[in-house]
């Protein structure tokens, strides 16, 4: 280590209740001439010694904290120790039992700023989103390997959050040879393909996973309408509930394609299944105009808002979608929607439905609080990794 973090007196306070990012505003000074990504020590304005962080220059988030023990050293057992220590968690609350594609490191709430990794049966697909963890990958990898059995790592570093870090985006293979098309995993009994290399996030949207069984259970004999279906997640898994049928909106005729293929995976039959490739606003206009109704809307649209700052734009957009559904649900009808905004809190999700509901004409009550899947935790001084919120409502 070559530098040092000096902050601001009186800005510790956040470092002392071990939250993980400290913003470029609380430091003072930078000493030595740290690189991006190197490891520096962070200390009080009068020099005591508050913990060990990864530096930054260009980003916001100028440091992200790796450990507050001076005893610990950052290095590759470093790595090593934090890996195992979130994959046995994984084991211990028995996820692997639910699926072989998991969420393995879940960055600041597995005590790893920056770093995402998800299994899908031999292969793992890392996101390098901080400085930080940039010039560790490659150990990374190799710990990932030696501690899975993975014969393939891969990684899927094409976010814009790079850019706010210095860094360029970057998708290719790690360690092994490049997968050959999809791969197929299995969830819940279920069959889906995923590729790695192209596919939305790492491939497939884990987070949903105890949402998209929940949909199935409840799916019996209902018509459904599955909105930004993206590969058919909800749909297949509504589909092997037993529902009436599940027309699919999304306006990727790729994904429309991987959903249909998913559909063959399970021998589902093809007389349920509606595909429509379309803007989904302008579909959901559509379908009212044209008086449709349906018994389940499912309702898992893309991040309207990154930050806080596009709150309000973004809260239009959900009240347009949620709107439009409940005047479309037929009486006992449920309502799954969702926001993984992480500039949209819960209680102003919440709030956006029940105006939505209201401008409706309709009565609902929530009889589901949903969030990420377990192997997508939140530390609890880290309260920002809590992004996925869900409410099934019943009108």
């Amino acid at each position: 280590m070559t530098g040092e973090l000096v902050l601001n007196p009186g800005r510790e306070k956040s470092v002392l209740l071990r939250h993980p990012w400290i913003f470029s505003g609380a430091v003072q000074s930078v000493k030595g001439n740290p690189v991006s990504g190197e490891t520096v020590d962070v200390v009080t304005s009068k020099g005591d010694w508050l913990c060990r962080a990864a530096y930054s220059p260009t980003s916001q988030i100028r440091a992200r904290i790796w450990t507050w023990s001076q005893d610990e050293a950052v290095d590759e057992a470093y790595f090593s120790k934090r890996i195992n220590t979130a994959i046995v968690n994984r084991q211990q609350l028995g996820l692997f039992k639910k699926s072989d594609a998991i969420r393995l490191i879940h960055g600041e709430s597995d005590g790893l700023p920056g770093l995402v990794a998800d299994i899908y049966g031999r292969v793992v697909v890392i996101q390098a989103l901080s400085a930080g963890i940039d010039p560790w990958k490659m150990e990374i990898a190799r710990i990932l390997k030696e501690q899975t059995g993975a014969e393939c790592i891969v990684e899927r570093s094409d976010v814009e959050v790079r850019k706010l870090e210095g860094l360029d985006e970057f998708t290719g293979v790690l360690i092994g040879k490049e997968p050959a098309g999809e791969i197929t995993i299995n969830e819940a009994g279920l069959r889906f393909g995923v590729n790695v290399l192209r596919g939305q996030k790492t491939g497939f949207y884990l987070d949903q996973r105890e949402n998209r069984m929940l949909a199935g259970n409840l799916a019996h004999g209902r018509r459904v309408l599955n909105c930004f279906s993206y590969t058919g997640g909800f749909t297949i898994h509504a589909l092997a509930g037993g529902a009436e049928d599940v027309l699919s909106i999304d306006s990727s005729a790729e994904a429309i394609s991987a959903a249909r293929r998913n559909m063959e995976l399970n021998d589902l039959p093809a007389n349920r299944a509606i595909w429509m490739e379309a803007d989904v606003f302008q579909a959901l206009r559509n379908l009212r105009d044209r008086a449709e109704t349906f018994d389940m809307i499912i309702l898992d649209p893309p991040k309207f808002a990154p930050t806080a700052a596009h709150a309000a734009r973004a809260a239009r957009a959900y009240k347009d979608i949620n709107l439009l559904a409940f005047k479309m649900l037929r009486p006992g009808g449920l309502l799954f929607t969702f926001s993984c905004s992480g500039g949209v809190t819960t209680e102003l999700f919440q709030k956006i439905v029940a105006g939505a509901a209201q401008d409706a004409n309709v009565n609902a009550r929530v009889s589901h609080w949903m969030t990420q899947a377990a192997d997508h935790p939140v530390a609890l001084n880290f309260p920002e990794g809590h992004y996925l919120k869900g409410l099934v409502c019943e009108v």
